[in-house]
């Protein structure tokens, strides 16, 4: 007799049980093939709605790229404010990590977070 597997949540679950693991948290990663196909958009409007439920959600970083569609989906979502910092003579604004965790919102955004960050002191 061939025993049934397990789903991933299922596995997941167990894993948890077994270990005493608490739920540290989530990664939901909105993918697309292309700029402007909408991956902040949609991004913000799931924002939007967790905060309508209740949830503590903030902006950890943000890029616009001047798209007024994608800007009037930020509502009413808090955002930390960046920090800025010059790197090589250029002067960046980084999302304010130390700020984040202070705050232990339940859910943050990171907007482009495949850039490559400059130093911070």
């Amino acid at each position: 007799m061939r025993e049934e597997r397990l789903t991933p949540q299922e596995a997941l679950r167990k894993y948890r049980e077994e270990e005493k693991i608490q739920d540290r948290g989530r990664l939901k990663v909105f993918l697309g093939y292309a700029p402007g196909v909408g991956k902040t958009y949609t991004m913000l409007a799931s924002a939007n709605r967790m905060l309508k439920r209740g949830r503590d959600v903030v902006i950890g970083y943000f890029e616009p790229h001047s798209r007024k569609d994608t800007i009037e989906q930020l509502g009413d979502l808090p955002q930390i404010p960046t920090i800025e910092i010059t790197h090589c003579g250029i002067r960046l604004h980084e999302m304010d990590t130390q700020a984040i965790i202070q705050r232990h919102p339940d859910t943050v955004l990171v907007d482009e977070l495949a850039h490559t960050n400059a130093h911070v002191p």
